[in-house]
């Protein structure tokens, strides 16, 4: 008798869509659940998973490891969080995990219940997953089972996941705070990376926060972070991103990254130090 095919499956959807769609017109709407779930595309496609099934607001993805499923659940939150008000609405997402048996549909059941129980901002992991998670990983995930009365009745209890480690040490070295900012201009568009918004992703698909219309463009080229050490750029496309110092020589990066110490121009596929419409100006400030 052939052994049961078990998978790690986790379902992310964006609630309030009824809400969104009262709040905005149709075009806008539509880009709006757009830009979330291709967000979370790319967290699922960067740590490994299979996107098998998408619907207008829900998405669900297959994982050989439990611990990359954990993963990304935790950088799809982040992505999602940091995408900016649209008319005073914050888009949010909700995410279940569970493993178990992928032919009868036992694995996906169970992360859908759990992603529709879990609150806007927050993933569960089932206890089927956790069970299987290295000590790395299980440092994500709270230490009690959660006490939502909603759990009652599924059959196996769930845990919540920080998008942050929950074993912090009582101390740590003093650290000085990032006060600076990064401006980035693409035409006439300028945005902040700073602590609202800690990262501006780079791309010719729609979803980007910065859309770069050239065919020498990545559909998801590039992205700029804002970490303890300062401004990230860091390369994810097949061309390779150009960043030229004002002053200073022309870089060209792949699949790589590079702190900016300065401010300067960035090309997407193409070299910063010619006149491009396309070219993206940063300033530290």
């Amino acid at each position: 008798m052939a052994q049961p095919n078990n998978v790690c499956v986790l379902v992310a959807e964006i609630p309030g869509v009824d809400r969104l769609t009262d709040a905005l017109d149709a075009a806008e709407a539509k880009h709006a659940l757009e830009r979330c779930l291709n967000r979370v595309d790319r967290a699922i496609e960067a740590k490994g998973g299979t996107a098998l099934r998408r619907g207008s607001a829900r998405i669900r993805a297959v994982f050989p490891r439990t611990d990359d499923a954990i993963s990304a659940s935790c950088e799809m939150l982040e992505r999602v969080q940091s995408l900016p008000p649209l008319r005073g609405l914050r888009m949010t997402i909700c995410v279940g995990l569970h493993f178990g048996a992928d032919e009868s549909g036992e694995a996906e059941v169970g992360a859908l219940h759990l992603a529709e129980i879990a609150k806007p901002g927050q993933a569960l992991a089932s206890e089927a997953v956790v069970a299987r998670l290295s000590s790395a990983s299980r440092q994500f995930v709270a230490a009690a089972p959660s006490r939502d009365p909603a759990l009652a009745g599924l059959g196996f209890t769930a845990f919540t996941i920080a998008r942050q480690p929950a074993s912090v040490p009582v101390e740590r070295p003093a650290e000085r705070p990032i006060m600076q900012r990064a401006c980035v201009r693409h035409g006439e568009e300028t945005l902040v990376v700073d602590e609202s918004r800690p990262v501006v992703l780079f791309g010719r698909e729609l979803g980007n926060d910065v859309v770069i219309a050239d065919p020498r463009a990545s559909r998801q080229h590039a992205r700029i972070e804002r970490r303890r050490e300062g401004f990230v750029l860091i390369d994810q496309s097949t061309n390779g991103t150009y960043f030229a110092e004002d002053g200073g020589t022309e870089r060209c990066i792949k699949g790589a990254e590079i702190v900016l110490t300065g401010s300067g121009r960035i090309g997407c596929g193409f070299v910063a130090n010619e006149i491009e419409p396309e070219l993206v100006f940063i300033e530290i400030v």
